[in-house]
């Protein structure tokens, strides 16, 4: 391989290196020391960032742009899109990991094997974003899934976790099975795993088998960012997988999975005659609506984040499906980096009280803004940044994907965005109102260790700083949107 290909895979090789060291370490740490294993994949993580800014440049900036093109015998992109999301995953693997030391330590003796396992799994996220190739995809996807299936049942002797694990494993399967079986498809009908060759074949292809594959593809990749009608696994797998780890699963997984869907649709798919923008509008609206209606009775706040989870998932599908423009691709990631910090802010929350309070119900909450003001605070600017509410970076989010909607003809989607944005409101407002209104059952202080507080300050900051300064991660998004197609 020659060494600007092996330069260019720098991120990914230090992650390997990383994730390995991370396993030597974990046999010579005591026990009781294993926190160190934690700090050893932050420290790591942090470095991976180095390379991984290093292939990113401004527009008007004089930093070096790493020229966007195919690695690895042509199936893996290095472009600004898949950098982008190497950030995304990496950065809310950092925060996870600082908000999971203090809960692991107390509730299993396996607390090192957990960081080594984020590591590779951060690990498979990253090439999942940058996949050229149908081959490489499955297989990335595939290395997700058993560690993701393991986290997710990560405590033997609880009830709910086993369940988790199971279920995700159950309904994983299938959907791996069928988006395999519709990549096999595309294969058969252009003679190439390669999406760029793809895209210059695909426009022969008969359009009844092109529909098969295409469905097929969306069935898999749709399990993955818990689109409906394949959302079933997430609110069981949220609530009884550990509260780190779903709050992993809600960010760092979808997010990944999105690059893979917006790599294989505007590269391999757009090419051909198939008008795929119709199904994947409808597939958005579905799952704003069904997820948002699940989401109004639920108790339990995991619950309730999960089906929240499937309802973002379809306002992220409008940046999917009115991708055109200004506003479409770039509003898809703007709001995927918005949602990334308020969403695991939340998550955070709810890891926080689950330790402090030994539940998860909603209504457990009362009080909370008289025994934990700056908690209540933080919860509260999550809730409304997930609404939408300005200055937030959900509001710069929404006005994006909206804005994309209209530009791009979707009007009858825009407004179906902004009728679920009204209903989201109420079960947000909800956890705002227990927390303020309604008396405490106790007046005892809840606090959180250190370095629980310093990932929810990072994603408190991310949530405000995106909605009130936002335009360098607006020149972010640009440069992404720019290196997407390769020369």
């Amino acid at each position: 391989m020659p060494l600007g290909d092996l330069l260019a895979l720098a991120p990914e090789l230090w992650l390997a290196g990383v994730g390995v060291a991370l396993i030597l370490l974990d046999l010579f740490v005591a026990d009781d020391r294993k926190i160190v294993v934690g700090w050893a994949a932050i420290v790591g993580l942090i470095l991976s960032l180095l390379p991984t800014l290093g292939m990113l440049g401004l527009p008007g900036s004089e930093a070096q742009v790493l020229p966007a093109r195919t690695v690895f015998f042509n199936t893996y992109a290095v472009d600004g899109f898949a950098v982008f999301f190497k950030i995304i995953v990496i950065v809310s693997t950092i925060l996870v990991i600082l908000s999971a030391m203090d809960y692991f330590r107390q509730q299993t003796r396996f607390e090192g094997e957990l960081y080594i396992l984020l590591t590779f799994t951060t690990l498979g996220l990253i090439l999942m974003a940058g996949s050229a190739d149908l081959i490489l995809l499955a297989v990335s996807i595939e290395f997700v899934s058993l560690t993701s299936y393991v986290l997710a049942g990560y405590f033997k002797t609880s009830a709910r976790s086993n369940e988790a694990g199971i279920k995700y494993f159950l309904f994983g399967a299938g959907a791996s099975a069928i988006m395999i079986y519709g990549f096999s498809i595309l294969y058969g009908l252009t003679g190439q795993t390669n999406l760029y060759a793809i895209a210059e074949r695909i426009r022969a292809a008969p359009t009844p088998a092109l529909i098969v594959a295409l469905t097929l593809s969306l069935a898999g990749l749709g399990f993955k960012i818990s689109m409906v009608p394949f959302h079933q696994w997430t609110p069981d797998v949220y609530e009884g997988a550990p509260t780190p780890v779903a709050a992993f699963l809600s960010v760092a997984s979808k997010a990944a999975a999105f690059a893979a869907l917006v790599r294989l649709l505007l590269v391999a798919i757009a090419p051909s005659r198939l008008d795929w923008v119709a199904l994947v509008a409808g597939l958005a609206a579905l799952s704003m609506t069904v997820g948002n209606l699940l989401a109004l009775p639920q108790r339990n706040l995991k619950r309730m984040l999960a089906y929240s989870s499937v309802a973002h998932a379809g306002f992220l599908l409008i940046g999917v499906a009115a991708f055109k423009g200004d506003f479409g691709t770039p509003g898809l990631l703007i709001y995927l980096l918005a949602y990334t910090f308020t969403n695991l802010g939340a998550f955070f929350i709810a890891v926080l009280l689950e330790q402090r309070l030994g539940s998860g119900e909603i209504p457990d909450y009362a009080g909370l803004s008289q025994r934990a003001p700056v908690m209540a605070a933080l919860m509260a600017l999550f809730m409304l940044s997930l609404t939408g509410i300005p200055p937030t970076a959900g509001f710069l989010g929404k006005f994006y994907l909206f804005g994309a909607a209209i530009n791009n003809g979707l009007i009858w989607l825009a407004v179906v965005a902004i009728v679920n944005s009204v209903v989201a409101l109420y079960y947000y407002v909800n956890v705002i109102r227990v927390m303020y209104l309604l008396p405490a059952t106790s007046q005892e202080p809840v606090s959180g260790p250190p370095a629980l507080q310093v990932a929810l300050g990072i994603a408190a900051a991310g949530t405000l700083v995106i909605g009130l300064f936002p335009q360098p991660f607006i020149n972010l998004v640009d440069v992404a949107v720019l290196l997407l197609r390769l020369p």
